[in-house]
């Protein structure tokens, strides 16, 4: 079994930035893949980023160059880290793990796609004010 808990979120204003965590705890795997989502009040959930235990990462096109996802397998963190952050950024932010896959061997719309994912976190709120 596996446990995610994030952590880092709160509000922010337009333009500012942040930085969340993603602790893992339980069962390790040697091959993974572990993804940010977000979820806005009245929006379905979306991929935000995803890395896999190769170091390849995904992006939405809506958060390619202003997001960075990246690992620290050692303390079993990942993080997201938010800059140029905008109002529509607004949501609750989820960790979402799976084990035995490789987004190197996924298409983009699976690595950011929800049913991907096995385990989830509990979510931390971003709320970025204009």
């Amino acid at each position: 079994q596996l446990e995610l808990r994030e952590s880092g979120g709160g509000s922010v204003q337009a333009g500012g930035s942040a930085r969340l965590s993603c602790t893992a705890s339980g069962t390790r795997y040697s091959s993974y893949c572990l993804g940010w989502f977000r979820q806005a009040p009245g929006k379905e959930r979306e991929g935000v980023a995803t890395i896999d235990n190769m170091g390849t990462t995904v992006y939405a096109d809506s958060v390619k160059g202003r997001f960075t996802i990246s690992e620290d397998k050692n303390k079993r963190i990942v993080y997201l880290q938010l800059n140029n952050l905008k109002p529509e950024d607004t949501a609750m932010y989820y960790c979402a793990f799976v084990q035995f896959r490789l987004a190197s061997r996924m298409t983009a719309m699976e690595a950011l796609g929800v049913e991907t994912y096995r385990f989830w976190g509990q979510g931390t709120q971003v709320t970025v004010s204009s």
